[in-house]
């Protein structure tokens, strides 16, 4: 890892792997779903060692403390030791995650999202085509 002291917080979500793109990171950043040291923040905003942030992305949230920077982006491995979670908001994120996939196991397998196959498509087509 390199000597960095500062790093902009949309970069480091993406590096560290919570967002698939810069442009997601910086989006999030923007729309309010990361607080850093408790306030929200523009993506320019440079996070350094020991920072609190907050990032809510889809239903799950994190609490995390940032531990080290790096500008390149490396694998799941090794980036799962730039941050340490608080023990709250893992023990919740794992209920919610358990809960999700119960909820999933309930649904019927016709009733869950999906996409149409072959002859749903046709049915979709022809319907749409006698209402024109």
């Amino acid at each position: 890892m390199s000597e960095l002291t500062r790093l902009r917080i949309d970069k480091w979500l993406w590096t560290a792997r919570f967002f698939k793109t810069r442009r997601l990171a910086s989006e999030a950043v923007l729309g309010g779903k990361v607080h850093l040291n408790g306030q929200r923040c523009k993506p320019s905003k440079e996070v350094k060692v020991g920072s609190i942030l907050l990032i809510h992305k889809d239903q799950y949230r994190w609490e995390l403390t940032v531990l080290a920077l790096n500008k390149q982006r490396r694998p799941a491995s090794e980036v799962s030791v730039w941050y340490q979670e608080t023990t709250e908001s893992h023990e919740k994120r794992q209920q919610q995650i358990i809960d999700y996939k119960e909820q999933r196991q309930l649904l019927p397998h016709s009733e869950r999202e999906s996409r149409p196959n072959k002859k749903q498509r046709r049915q979709i087509h022809r319907f749409k085509q006698n209402d024109r």
